[in-house]
């Protein structure tokens, strides 16, 4: 690549970048995805061209908007946990950080996520981005029957597609607006709790009813501890 071409690629990166970041304002402003091409161009201060230059449909940038806005994968690979279940429960947990740190953004993208009158009926979610995030949930569950915390006759796909079916259940709910933001990760978690008890072995039954507790007296909004750890009282501190 000579440097006249790479300063080309590094300029239609720039603009790309800074019409995603248009879109994901006006999505956040307006509480829609369906955005006019010209509002996006005006937002990043590109010519109305190039956004379709570059992206070539409005549903191509929202696309865009939401294959961008989260650097998932790389705080995952981060995530430290004793063992396979703890590290599932730590990947719901950050999912959802995202969805309540952002509750106005999130829930105009699942909206869209949630609507199946696309022509592939699948809304924004495309059918590698549920296959890949498919995969990633059926690694963490394999790594749990691995350790012995998951009963491994069980198929790693149909728990997966529960878990699944669960999840968009809650954040059904949390779209329509029937359960309130502070209360998402831990009615997720919850739900992921109550699921993998009834395929656990008696080593992850234990790590589960632990969680299972402390999620109930959170939801409760009592003092309980975080779940997964104990009070520092009951440490002798």
């Amino acid at each position: 690549m000579t440097e006249e071409t790479g300063k080309r690629e590094q300029a239609k990166a720039e603009r790309r970048s800074r019409i995603v970041q248009a879109a994901r304002d006006l999505i956040r402003e307006t509480g829609d995805t369906n955005l006019s091409m010209r509002m996006i161009a005006k937002r990043a201060d590109v010519s109305l061209a190039t956004p379709y230059n570059l992206f070539g449909s409005k549903r191509a940038v929202v696309l865009a908007v939401f294959e961008d806005e989260r650097d998932f994968a790389v705080r995952f690979s981060k995530i430290k946990a004793a063992n396979a279940l703890e590290r599932l429960f730590e990947a719901q947990a950050l999912a959802s950080s995202y969805f309540t740190d952002d509750p106005d953004f999130y829930q105009t993208i699942w909206k869209a996520l949630l609507d199946t009158r696309s022509p592939n009926d699948t809304g924004l979610a495309t059918p590698e981005r549920l296959e890949r995030n498919s995969a990633a949930w059926r690694a963490l569950i394999e790594a749990a029957q691995t350790e012995g915390l998951i009963k491994a006759s069980f198929a790693s796909a149909a728990l997966e597609r529960s878990l699944s079916y669960f999840a968009n259940g809650v954040m059904l709910s949390w779209v329509l607006g029937t359960l309130e933001t502070r209360d998402l990760q831990a009615t997720g978690a919850l739900g992921y709790a109550i699921a993998l008890r009834g395929v656990a072995t008696g080593k992850g039954i234990a790590i589960l009813d632990e969680r299972i507790a402390a999620l109930e007296a959170l939801l409760h909004h009592e003092d309980a501890p975080a779940p997964g750890r104990k009070q520092a009282a009951s440490r002798g501190a």
